[in-house]
C-alpha cells in the first residue's frame, strides 16, 4: 500500500497529513510562517513516504519540501498532471494549485457540475462544469482580511474574534462589527453564487461545497451551500496522488 504525505501550503496556514490511497489521517495545521524543513523533518520522523503531494501558493516555502523529501517522489499540483478533471481556461498555469486540488476533489467526491467555495485568506469560488472541466471562478477578499483591515485602518475599532452575531443590530461596537462581518459576508457569498448559477447553471442542479477556515461559520445559515468539507483540498491531493502514482 502506498504511503502519501499531503502538504497544503496557503498564505496563512499549512496543513499536513499522512494518507493511504483511500483515506487521510487527522491533519495538523500550523502557520505558514512557521513551516520549515526542520519542522517537516520532525513531522515525518522515520516514516517511509512514497509520494509527497503538494499544493503550494507560497513558492518560497517549496525549498523546505525539496530538502526533506529527497527519498520520495514529489508531486506538485499543476495543470500538467492528471487531476481527474479537464481544464478549460485561457492560461492554465496561472490557476492556484489549491484551486486545482479543490476541483479534483469536488468532482471525485460530490460529482459535477459543482462549485467549491474556499474560505481562506481570500475566498475563492471554483467551478467544475457538467463536462467535468475546470472553467474558472471568482476571487474576493477573505473574511478575516476584511475585519483586520478595519482594525488596522481605523483609530477606534477593535480587533475582532469572529463568531455568530446575536442580532443583525449590534448594541456594542463588537456586536455591530460581527453583524457586518458575518451577515454581510453571507450576502457576498449568496450574491456571487446566484450570479454564477444564473450565468452557467440556470437549469441544472449544481453541488456547492464549502471548505476552509470559516466554512462552518458562514455556511451554517447559508442554504445555498450543500455540504461543508474541512479537508477538501487535502482530499484533492490524495486523489491526485492516486491518479499519478
Amino acid at each position: 500500500m502506498a504511503n502519501y504525505l499531503l502538504i497544503d501550503i496557503s498564505n496563512s496556514f499549512t496543513k499536513l497529513a499522512f494518507a493511504t490511497p483511500r483515506r487521510i489521517s487527522h491533519p495538523i495545521r500550523i502557520s505558514t510562517e512557521r513551516f520549515s524543513a526542520e519542522l517537516l523533518r520532525r513531522f515525518i520522523k522515520r516514516r517511509k513516504i512514497d509520494i509527497v503531494a503538494v499544493c503550494s501558493v507560497v513558492p518560497k516555502k517549496n525549498a523546505a519540501i525539496r530538502r526533506v523529501a529527497k527519498q520520495s517522489r514529489i508531486l506538485w499540483i499543476t495543470p500538467r498532471i492528471e487531476l481527474g478533471v479537464g481544464i478549460d481556461y485561457p492560461n492554465p498555469k496561472t490557476i492556484g494549485a489549491d484551486r486545482l486540488a479543490n476541483a479534483a476533489a469536488v468532482a471525485a467526491l460530490y460529482g459535477f457540475p459543482a462549485i467549491v467555495v474556499d474560505f481562506g485568506t481570500a475566498v475563492t469560488f471554483d467551478i467544475v462544469s457538467a463536462k467535468r472541466k475546470y472553467i474558472g471562478g471568482v476571487i474576493a477578499p477573505g473574511l478575516e482580511s476584511m475585519t483586520n483591515f478595519l482594525y488596522q485602518r481605523t483609530a477606534l475599532l477593535p480587533k475582532l474574534s469572529l463568531q455568530e452575531p446575536r442580532s443583525a443590530i449590534g448594541r456594542s461596537t463588537i456586536e455591530a462589527m460581527r453583524a457586518g462581518a458575518v451577515i454581510g459576508y453571507r450576502g457576498l457569498v449568496r450574491e456571487i453564487l446566484a450570479k454564477i448559477k444564473a450565468e452557467r447553471f440556470a437549469r441544472q442542479k449544481v453541488q456547492v461545497v464549502a471548505t476552509g477556515g470559516y466554512a462552518d461559520l458562514i455556511a451554517k445559515r447559508l442554504g445555498e451551500i450543500d455540504s461543508v468539507h474541512p479537508n477538501l483540498t487535502l482530499e484533492g491531493l490524495r486523489i491526485a496522488a492516486n491518479l499519478n502514482s
